[in-house]
């Protein structure tokens, strides 16, 4: 009996999600055509450039949903859903830390990990999971209260999850028992009808409106689905110029004349969107929560651990320079920071071990008496390779708080003399009974293949790269 793949279930998933948000959240379709003009028009001026960190094709469908979970069961049954679509957990955010305000989350996110099923489809889910056992925001009354409601809730029903297992043991479903799975799991992340316990609600969003947005209501649901764009600046603008109220500024590094690395993000403002709410005599009333968001992103170059360390030190100088400052003014002094300090080509990011880049032989190169070196470096300056940039699959936790803070309807509360509880990788891994990847570790091996490669096509032992 055929099976649906995995990727190809992957694929249904998101469009059949995209489908519903653009139901729920009718500003999202307009982000998606706006991305879709602004895709457009890079792809006419730029010609193949455009395509230097994924096909059009491949842009046109990437996608990433986000949902908010309240325990670690929960965390272990989303887990199962996303591991019948292919995706692992790849990469651990404390966005406790991140975040100047009060969220109360760890995250993970769940994508595809080989080069070919990303090039497929590359959908990836950012998960988050409330922190009920941290004192500086959940006192002990109010984490047992939390912790009873979590319990009592059930979010994925026990076919959803049958299938879900099916599929990932097996590699796949067959087509009727696939279009049933993929059903359910959309079905599970719609936007819930039943009605919401004003004061319960209330009591939750003093603390944080993401603890209120998981821990306040008995379902889950996307909290936003991003497009990726190839200008993400002048989507900023197309969107504001339809009246879209944007948050003040784009997440992550800053427009320069350089490579772009890493991830820009931003979003449309939360909306309004009618719940109902139960009051405390029984009655439900009509309401609105402003909890849900549109958001977009630009992809560039994967940086190394050191590349890594060298963009998080920039921003922190950048921060420090621009404290006060107005937006603009902020994105000023970061893109005079990056002219200044950050490599200004892909070279030299490949030659100095900061981006991560696949090698191939180059066929064209002109013969000039010289055999190759084993040093990267001079492999790449004198024409023996070429270098493909491998483009940054996950996410950066102050871009991800930026875009949470941004949308929030309140500080919340954090008490900062109380300890914080430990929250890691491993906690995660152990919740899901399966491994959080390191991004750095898919990376590097991604690289190190190619570079084997390279040195036997090559004839060389090795290839000495810089330090990473």
């Amino acid at each position: 009996m055929k099976l649906i793949s995995h990727g190809q279930m992957r694929a249904a998933f998101a469009r059949q999600l995209s489908d519903m948000y653009g139901r729920e959240v009718p500003a999202y379709l307009t982000l998606v055509e706006t991305a879709h003009e602004v895709n457009e028009n890079v792809l006419q001026q730029a010609g193949a450039a455009a395509e230097r960190f994924g096909s059009i094709d491949r842009v046109t469908a990437e996608r990433h949903g986000a949902i908010r979970v309240g325990t670690p069961d929960e965390l272990q049954q989303v887990s199962r859903v996303f591991s019948a679509l292919g995706m692992r957990p790849v990469g651990f955010y404390d966005l406790r830390e991140a975040a100047s305000r009060a969220v109360p989350v760890v995250s993970t996110a769940f994508r595809p990990v080989e080069a070919g099923e990303l090039a497929f489809n590359p959908f990836r889910v950012f998960t988050s999971m409330l922190t009920t056992s941290d004192r500086r925001f959940f006192d002990k009354d109010l984490r047992q209260r939390l912790e009873n409601f979590l319990a009592a809730r059930r979010l994925f029903p026990p076919e959803l999850l049958r299938l879900a297992d099916e599929a990932a043991l097996a590699g796949g479903l067959p087509e009727e028992r696939a279009k049933r799975f993929i059903h359910l799991a959309v079905q599970a992340f719609a936007l819930s009808a039943e009605p919401i316990d004003k004061a319960w609600y209330e009591t939750l969003e003093r603390i944080s409106a993401v603890a209120a947005d998981i821990g306040g209501v008995t379902s889950t649901h996307i909290n936003h689905l991003t497009p990726r764009v190839l200008d993400i600046d002048d989507l900023y603008r197309r969107m504001t110029d339809r009246g879209i109220t944007m948050i003040d500024a784009i997440q992550g590094p800053p427009r320069w004349s350089g490579p772009d690395v890493l991830l820009r993000q931003t979003s449309f403002r939360a909306l309004a969107e009618p719940r109902r709410l139960r009051l405390e005599d029984g009655t439900v009333t009509a309401g609105a929560l402003r909890v849900r968001f549109g958001e977009v992103e630009a992809r560039g170059i994967a940086l190394t651990r050191t590349g890594r360390k060298h963009y998080d030190e920039l921003m922190a100088l950048a921060d420090a320079e621009a404290a006060g400052a107005a937006p603009k003014e902020r994105a000023e002094v970061a893109r005079t920071l990056w002219e200044r300090e950050f490599p200004a080509t892909e070279r030299e990011l490949a030659a100095r071990g900061l981006g991560f880049f696949t090698y191939r032989p180059a066929g064209d190169r002109v013969p000039d008496g010289r055999r190759p070196d084993a040093d990267l470096a001079d492999l790449i300056d004198h024409g023996w390779v070429h270098a493909v940039p491998i483009v940054y699959e996950d996410f950066l936790p102050r871009s991800a708080a930026g875009i949470f803070q941004s949308n929030l309807t309140g500080e919340g509360t954090k008490d900062d003399e109380s300890a914080a509880a430990v929250y890691d990788a491993g906690r995660l891994a152990d919740a899901m009974r399966q491994e959080v990847l390191d991004p750095f570790a898919l990376y590097e091996e991604q690289q190190a293949r190619s570079l084997a490669d390279v040195a036997a096509a090559l004839g060389l032992p090795e290839i000495k790269e810089s330090s990473r």
